[in-house]
């Protein structure tokens, strides 16, 4: 009997990967590719959508060829990537307007300060789940009409087509110009701040509001089912699955009971609960989100808690100060001393995300003495890191009715030990990792693999589920609340300093 395979395309912030896996949710062949972004404004970063589906194309082969295999070993395709990035694309030649905007881009910061003045909260949150705020695809695509000229009329006209990342590969693979899908699925049509969160359908008031065309819009379908088939790159094997990375992650992590959660620390980090079929508003600054829908079965919601600025920090560190010349070099050099010194580093480059939503912030280095070292700021680099993880921790305990028990964590940030102790000591619960660290690879993978029957069920996808690594918490409990009562000072000095 020939063995298959499923094959997960994780199309990232910074980068796209192709990985197969096996049976047993093994990594079985990996390749990857980087892509470039563009920081044209500041505030403005893009991606180039034909470079990524370029890559798409370079990698797929190379995937295969590293397991030694051909398409028809390929039981089925499931697609993750970086949520909010907005691509507005030709419907005939399928070349994109302009460049993606992608999820980090704040240049709709006055329209969205705007949208809070006139309209308040509320009128988005009954009805999408989100608050105004520049993460979102929306404003975006709002930004983008009041700006390239005639480019609402082509929307209206169907010319042209809104998608985010998922949307615009799978177009590309299932025949692009030639017959290519518009489709989204439920956790990424969540995110644009369009979707009805209870119908899980374009919601007629928020498109009106936003002034969006019905016909640019994808159809929204479940996180995992066949799509279709491929045509381009592999051919004739069939589209199963597209979430969200975070979602995705939420779904590699087998966080499929009530409050299990997941917290993935990459450039930025993300953390997600699941809430069941449960819609749960957030009264602490988290967002409402679908966790994952499979088929016909119940929609699964989330709790949301994402932080804008983690590894980013640690980059920063090393390529804007000089002070590492790698990212893991951040460790040794934390380890040369006890303690932050005092000093606490708030990272809110472009403004704080959950629980504060504060676009006005920027960062702050506070507690400066002659004192500090470089090694008191690269634990500072580290803490902040972990108390970003505890002020959205809190959020989720005071939102949901059980607190947080065990902390599944995954991403490049995990192989830091001395954070993971921290967040393990910050937060007063495990911290675990799992042994497969692809988790948003993982999770489209096994979604994919259940739309077609390779794993049987939810059960079976817990008993791959195997631990790594775990840090129990061990710091004094007075000591725990002095720091963070000091690291929320901190954060409050960030706030207004840009003045709209």
């Amino acid at each position: 009997m020939v063995e298959r395979y499923v094959i997960s395309i994780d199309q990232g912030t910074t980068s796209t990967r192709c990985i197969l896996f096996d049976h047993q949710g093994r990594l079985v062949s990996v390749a990857q590719r980087e892509h470039q972004s563009y920081f044209t404004q500041p505030g403005w970063v893009e991606h180039d959508a034909a470079e990524i589906w370029a890559n798409l194309q370079r990698i797929v082969p190379r995937a295969l060829g590293n397991a030694g295999i051909g398409p028809d070993q390929v039981a089925a395709i499931g697609i993750a990537n970086q949520r909010e990035t907005t691509v507005v694309w030709d419907r005939a030649t399928g070349i994109p307007i302009g460049h993606a905007i992608t999820w980090q881009d704040t240049r709709t910061d006055a329209l969205v300060e705007q949208l809070r003045r006139t309209t308040g909260d509320g009128f988005f949150l009954d009805r999408c789940g989100l608050s105004p705020t520049t993460y979102f695809s929306a404003p975006r695509i709002r930004w983008l009409f009041d700006h390239v000229d005639g480019l609402h009329e082509r929307a209206e006209r169907g010319e042209v087509l809104f998608g985010t990342v998922e949307s615009w590969l799978i177009w590309n693979l299932t025949g692009g110009p030639n017959g290519g899908l518009h489709i989204t699925d439920a956790t990424n049509a969540s995110r644009t701040m369009l979707m009805n969160i209870r119908t899980l359908a374009w919601d007629d008031e928020l498109l009106s509001y936003f002034g969006v065309p019905r016909p640019m819009l994808p159809e929204i379908r479940p996180s995992a089912e066949c799509y279709g088939v491929a045509r381009a790159l592999l051919p004739d094997v069939r589209i199963c699955a597209a979430l969200g990375d975070q979602q995705a992650a939420l779904f590699g992590q087998t966080c499929f009971a009530t409050g299990e959660a997941k917290c993935t620390y990459g450039t930025g980090s993300f953390l997600l609960m699941n809430t069941g079929t449960n819609l749960v508003r957030s009264r602490h600054g988290l967002l409402t989100t679908v966790g994952y829908k499979i088929g016909d079965e119940p929609t699964v919601y989330a709790l949301e808690g994402p932080i804008a600025v983690t590894g980013s920090l640690v980059q920063w560190f090393r390529d804007r100060l000089g002070l590492i010349h790698s990212a893991p070099e951040i460790e040794t050099l934390a380890r040369t001393v006890e303690d932050n010194g005092g000093c606490y580093i708030v990272p809110a480059f472009s403004g704080l995300f959950a629980p504060h939503w504060r676009s006005d912030a920027r960062g702050v280095i506070i507690g400066l003495t002659s004192y500090i070292t470089k090694g008191h700021l690269a634990r500072a680099v580290l803490e902040a890191t972990g108390w970003q993880t505890r002020e959205v921790i809190d959020a989720m305990n005071a939102d949901s009715p059980e607190p947080l028990k065990a902390l599944k964590v995954d991403g490049g940030m995990t192989a830091n030990n001395l954070l993971m102790q921290f967040v393990a000591d910050v937060l007063d619960v495990p911290v675990v990792r799992p042994m497969v660290s692809e988790t948003v690879s993982l999770g489209a993978a096994y979604a994919a693999g259940l739309a077609v029957g390779y794993w049987p069920d939810l059960e079976g996808l817990r008993r791959n589920w195997h631990r790594a690594g775990q840090w129990m918490p061990t710091m004094d409990p007075g000591r725990r609340e002095a720091e963070y009562e000091n690291w929320r000072r901190a954060v409050e000095r960030s706030f207004g300093w840009i003045q709209s």
